[in-house]
């Protein structure tokens, strides 16, 4: 899959493509939004599997326009929303919701560039607006998955349960095995009763640092060729 991005703003990285080797463990269905899509590379990974009606929403339209060409250079149907997902008030709502946002602690020393800082930093989208905004916008038995900085499990967990956001299945990713887990992916569904799983982590490198062979079957079902550059018809 051939897939454009912008050679001066925030590039797509490994948290994309292991969210969604991990959403298609869940066979993905009916109308799908990627929330902060940015050039759009985890819901097309998706879009070139599933049978999805897929909607993107991100508020910087440079990444809108990559997302746009994205889809359209891999012959794939996509309807865009280019502002910001606070303000957003769709006329339907969706059956599958999934999203990489922002999730730094801003109290970090952050970005200058703008675009790389509101892809970066959790400000941009606060948590608890974030789900209560996926709550309102989500079918009453729809599927919720993302991923978020590992040590803000506590208060994940905390806004999901207040927004009737079930955690049916969590994983934890680590560097190593021996390394402290930096990014959990959740899988919810809206207004379940069911009892969290929390399965084996994806540990993304082995001993001697080559990928482990869970993270290269991630990168094999991506199967992206980047070009970080201006986008061409």
């Amino acid at each position: 899959m051939l897939l454009y991005q912008s050679p001066n703003g925030y590039c797509y990285n490994s948290d994309s493509i292991f969210l969604a080797h991990f959403i298609a463990s869940f066979s993905p269905k009916g109308k799908l939004l990627d929330i902060g899509c940015g050039i759009g590379v985890l819901s097309l990974i998706l879009a070139m599997e599933f049978d999805i009606q897929t909607s993107i929403i991100d508020k910087q339209s440079h990444m809108i326009d990559f997302a746009k060409h994205n889809f359209a250079i891999n012959g794939i149907d996509v309807e865009f929303f280019n502002q910001d997902f606070m303000d957003f008030e769709p006329k339907i709502k969706f059956d599958t919701i999934i999203s990489n946002p922002p999730f730094y602690n801003p109290s970090v020393l952050q970005s200058s560039e703008t675009m790389i800082n509101i892809a970066r930093y959790a400000h941009h989208l606060p948590l608890e607006d974030f789900f209560k905004k996926v709550h309102k916008i989500l079918t009453p038995q729809g599927r919720f998955y993302f991923c978020y900085d590992s040590k803000q499990i506590v208060d994940i967990l905390y806004f999901l349960k207040k927004y009737h956001l079930t955690s049916e299945v969590i994983r934890f990713v680590h560097s190593k095995k021996d390394k402290d887990s930096k990014l959990v992916m959740i899988a919810c569904r809206h207004n379940s009763r069911s009892v969290a799983k929390i399965v084996k982590p994806l540990i993304v490198f082995d001993d001697k640092g080559n990928y482990t062979l869970e993270a290269s079957e991630a990168f094999e079902f991506a199967s992206l060729h980047s070009i970080k550059g201006e986008m061409h018809e």
